[in-house]
């Protein structure tokens, strides 16, 4: 099928973010001083360190019939289908060791197109300025006048526990909590053409 390769992974719009006690958004510690929300600590700065994508397509529109994910932890990649033909490839940043995605078979149970994680993200002052980066809301303190702000999660696509897929930040290796992050784009893509019910099949 030809394959129409949309704009370049934007570093930009980068997000990375977590949800309840399973997230995405601690990075491997390589990347340690690179907070990552949304090119970088909700800012507008370009980031850094992440590979150019040359994986990620969408050639869905237009084409109807049920859709259905395939996701591979060992290729870093998903697959999306509508009635059995493939549509789209994306590239992905799975849980990282010790926070791995769990493989099997699951569905989408909800979506959220503006999702915010309600356990990761940063302490900010009062003028929204962050005070406290990368915070566990369960874990660090938070220092007086501060505020939680937790991390943005674009085109969150839950589908088991606090796990799904969503907009995120791609180091070119699994990085997250134990989300399913892919590029904006690809994620504004699965996001419109899946609904509650579709099968994700998450392969080792």
């Amino acid at each position: 099928m030809f394959r129409s390769f949309y704009r370049p992974f934007l570093a930009s719009f980068v997000v990375a973010g977590a949800l309840f006690n399973a997230g995405c958004e601690v990075e491997d510690p390589r990347f340690a001083a690179q907070t990552q929300y949304l090119g970088g600590i909700y800012g507008t700065a370009p980031t850094a360190g992440a590979p150019q994508d040359t994986v990620s397509y969408w050639d869905g529109d237009g084409i109807g019939g049920k859709p259905s994910v395939k996701i591979s932890l060992g290729e870093q990649r998903a697959y999306f289908y509508k009635s059995g033909l493939l549509v789209g490839i994306s590239q992905l940043s799975t849980g990282r060791e010790g926070l791995n995605t769990r493989a099997g078979h699951f569905s989408i149970i909800q979506k959220d197109i503006n999702h915010v994680s309600s356990e990761f993200g940063d302490y900010v002052d009062s003028a929204g300025n962050v005070v406290v980066p990368n915070i566990d809301v369960n874990k660090d303190p938070k220092p007086p006048g501060t505020h939680f702000k937790g991390a943005p999660m674009p085109y969150f696509m839950r589908i088991v526990g606090g796990v799904g897929m969503h907009a995120g930040y791609l180091p070119g290796y699994p990085a997250s909590h134990g989300c399913i992050r892919m590029p904006e784009f690809m994620a504004e893509n699965f996001f419109k053409s899946v609904s509650s019910g579709t099968p994700v099949t998450i392969t080792n």
